[in-house]
């Protein structure tokens, strides 16, 4: 019993040592780390129809990086639809901005003043409270 203890000992441990080996069944292909290479940095190319400044001279002014963005992302201000400008004529506010959704939370921007009721309404509890009551009219 003991010589069989030994020999299967004996060959756990070889088949543990042959999974250290790099060739065989057991053998698997892996990369080779000394062998990684750095790729080359990004280079812009450069821009041939721009001139360097001149000492004196003022600098170029261009549109703010708002202006910018807002262009880039939304194409300027869209033109209003028939419906749209009917509408706004029969509010009487024709004039108002083309961009008027996007200045909405601007401070300058006039807004209406809802009133201490409707603040109070919206401001309520949701729920029937023990104070809520209902009439049908008849």
């Amino acid at each position: 019993m003991r010589k069989i203890n030994i020999a299967l000992a004996v060959m756990a441990g070889s088949l543990a040592l042959a999974g250290c080996g790099s060739s065989g069944v057991l053998g698997r292909e892996r990369p080779d780390e000394f062998a990684v290479a750095r790729n080359a940095p990004l280079v812009i190319p450069p821009d041939y129809s721009l001139v360097p400044p001149r000492a004196g001279e003022p600098a170029p002014t261009g549109a703010d990086a708002r202006t910018q963005a807002l262009e880039a992302l939304f194409g300027g201000p869209a033109p209003r639809s028939d419906a749209e400008r009917q509408l706004l004529n029969q509010a009487g506010t024709a004039n108002t901005a083309i961009g008027a959704r996007s200045v909405a939370g601007d401070p300058g921007t006039n807004v209406v003043d809802k009133g201490a009721t409707t603040q109070t309404i919206l401001n309520s509890p949701s729920g029937a409270g023990r104070d809520a009551t209902v009439t049908t009219p008849q």
